[in-house]
């Protein structure tokens, strides 16, 4: 599976963490940056790894700034893509499992590396469960047209 993951400066060091973890798993991961802790504007980052996940060139997204909130908001504006911030494994298996998320969102600042590495395998490890899920995925789907 490829996974596209990105971070701003606040999210950089936790991205790394998770890069190396995702890599030693064997899943395929394309950095879309940023590469460093200079400060920088975390649309340009949720843009890249949204864009990738619409446009079907990896399966999945992350991204992390400081909370996560900033870019699931940015990601969002994207079509066709259901970002969801989290911060415990709860959420990120029901946002799989029931949102069908395609790209999740973490905060350096709210979550340590562990638990961020624990709740990222909670949710490459979860499954949508369609359903009675699909028609409110749709209905998610539809507010964009």
């Amino acid at each position: 599976m490829k996974l596209a993951i990105g971070a701003d400066h606040g999210g950089f060091s936790l991205k790394e963490v998770l890069k190396k973890h995702l890599e030693e798993q064997g899943y395929e991961v394309e950095d879309f940056g940023t590469y460093d802790t200079a400060s920088c504007h975390y649309p340009v980052y949720a843009e890249k790894v949204a864009r990738a996940v619409a446009e079907n060139r990896a399966q999945l997204g992350i991204l992390v700034c400081g909370t996560g909130i900033g870019m699931s908001i940015a990601a969002n504006k994207i079509k066709g893509i259901r970002a969801a911030a989290v911060s415990d494994c709860f959420t990120a298996q029901a946002t799989r499992e029931h949102n069908d998320s395609n790209v999740l969102c973490l905060g350096e600042r709210t979550v340590g590396p562990g638990l961020a590495m624990r709740i990222v395998d909670t949710w490459l490890n979860a499954a949508f469960l369609g359903g009675r899920h699909q028609t409110r995925v749709d209905m998610i789907s539809a507010l964009e047209k």
